[in-house]
Parts: C-alpha cells; sequence; structure tokens
C-alpha cells in the first residue's frame, strides 16, 4: 500500500536575518523538528532568498553532497578546490564535500534578490574526493529533466549517493506518470503553480514523500514547476 506524507509549506521552519530569508522543510540550523530529520538520503531541503550583494561566506563541509538550484536571479560560487563561478535560473551546482571543502555562495546582484533550493544528500560513504560541477540546459527540455545522479546520466551532475534529482515543468491540465519502484523513496517538492501527485493536492512550497508505490502521476492544475527526488 502506497504510504504518502504531505509536507505543507506552511509547516516548514522559517529564518528571517535581514539578508536571508529561509524555509526549512527539515530540521537545519536553529530550527529543530524531531519528526522532520529529513526522508532517506534526503537530509536538508532548504528554500533562501537572498539580498542582493549579500550571502555565506567561506565555511566548511565533509561528507555531504550540496546540490543547488536556482529559481531566479544569480548565484556566485567560490571554493577550496579553486573552482568559481555563476549560475542562472534552471541552474544547477553540485559539490561532493567529500574530506573536506571550503565554499561560499553570494548573490552578485546589486540589485536583485537571489531564490534558490539548498539541497543536502547524504553520500553513499565518507571519506570521497570533493568535486564540483555545473548543470545547464543544453536546449528545451521535457517534462522531467534529471540534474543529478550517481553516474552522471543524461549530462547530469555526478553525485555520490543512489539518489537521483530532476526539474519538473507541467503545464496547466497536463498530466504524467514517471515509473517508480516500491523499494525506493520519492520526494516532491513544488516550487511555483498547483498540482496533485498521486492524488494528493500540492500548493506553493508543498512537499510530499511517497513510498511503496510503483508509478508518480503528476497533474498540473496550474503551470507546475517541481523537483523530484529518487532516493534509495
Amino acid at each position: 500500500m502506497t504510504r504518502a506524507i504531505h509536507r505543507p509549506s506552511s509547516a516548514r521552519g522559517t529564518a528571517h536575518h535581514g539578508w536571508l530569508d529561509a524555509r526549512h522543510t527539515f530540521s537545519f540550523a536553529d530550527y529543530y523538528d524531531r519528526d522532520h530529520q529529513g526522508f532517506r538520503a534526503l537530509r536538508v531541503l532548504n528554500e533562501d532568498r537572498i539580498a542582493p550583494g549579500r550571502g555565506f561566506g567561506m565555511h566548511p563541509h565533509r561528507d555531504m553532497e550540496i546540490v543547488t538550484y536556482v529559481v531566479a536571479g544569480t548565484l556566485a560560487h567560490r571554493d577550496s578546490l579553486g573552482n568559481a563561478g555563476e549560475i542562472g535560473p534552471g541552474q544547477v551546482q553540485a559539490m561532493s564535500a567529500g574530506t573536506g571543502v571550503t565554499h561560499s555562495e553570494v548573490n552578485p546582484d546589486p540589485d536583485a534578490p537571489v531564490h534558490l533550493l539548498q539541497i543536502w544528500i547524504h553520500p553513499d560513504r565518507a571519506g570521497h574526493a570533493p568535486r564540483y560541477a555545473e548543470w545547464r540546459p543544453a536546449g528545451i527540455a521535457g517534462p522531467l529533466t534529471l540534474v543529478a545522479s550517481p553516474d552522471g546520466a543524461d549530462g547530469s551532475c555526478a553525485i555520490h549517493a543512489d539518489a537521483r534529482m530532476y526539474v519538473g515543468h507541467l503545464a496547466s491540465g497536463t498530466a504524467l506518470a514517471h515509473p517508480a519502484s516500491s523499494a525506493r523513496g520519492y520526494w516532491v517538492q513544488l516550487i511555483a503553480g498547483a498540482m496533485r501527485v498521486n492524488g494528493v493536492p500540492l500548493a506553493i512550497g508543498d512537499g510530499l514523500a511517497l513510498e511503496h508505490t510503483d508509478t508518480t502521476d503528476f497533474v498540473a492544475g496550474v503551470d507546475a514547476h517541481f523537483l523530484l527526488f529518487d532516493l534509495a
């Protein structure tokens, strides 16, 4: 029997730091919820809005796969491996912190905020060598586009985890059936629009966990923009 857990946007933790407005799906920093510590390998799912010219200064991480998806605006990355660059709307960066890396994530625009989703995924083991990758759409994407995967399939960012991350775009009134395995778990995070997933209605900012299902069925009520995680 399918197990579905709806995580409404209004139930998420919040953080307001003047330069940063954040929503935490799972426990993070000063927000603690013993019932929401993550879902399978998915540990952090934050929706952040960073003020112009501000951001996260250089800070360390280790043994975590960190994936960032930009919804609007520009994000500038710099790390101790020598990587530096900017990504914009619809683009992804993936950093394997591994044995240790220091990095910064800053909004370089002096006028406009940046809206992004910050994702942390537990790696398949500790001690990987740190690495960095970016994904940028090569053309018109379909309704579901793979952007991160264990093997870098279809030009996606390679991560050290049995997890796949898709970006979804579904026009109003259209449907999509994506195959699933009852042995895996699926998390859907709605960024914009409205839709039903396996019959459960989702509004902007809502999340949905699915287990013991052999399909993920999406029906958009309003043009839907979302993330789908396929997790061991």
